[in-house]
């Protein structure tokens, strides 16, 4: 698992992009979060961990979590 923060949330679009500790974007869909984490409440900078994904587009986010 990767660790990062919440760069951007995009909410009326249900998508946003973290900040890996790599310092690179990952795009995320909220699809992708884990049952721990509701979309509505995120904040930016809020810590979280994750899985990459590769996708035609780039990496993606999945499995993303609150950072403990």
């Amino acid at each position: 698992m990767a660790n990062g923060s919440i760069k951007k949330i995009v909410a009326d679009r249900g998508f946003g992009f973290i900040t890996g500790e790599d310092g690179k974007d990952y795009f995320f869909h909220r699809d992708g979060l884990s049952e721990s984490i509701d979309f509505d409440r995120l904040v930016g900078g809020e810590a979280v961990t994750f899985d990459v994904e590769s996708n035609p587009r780039g990496p993606r986010a999945a499995n993303v979590k609150a950072a403990e």
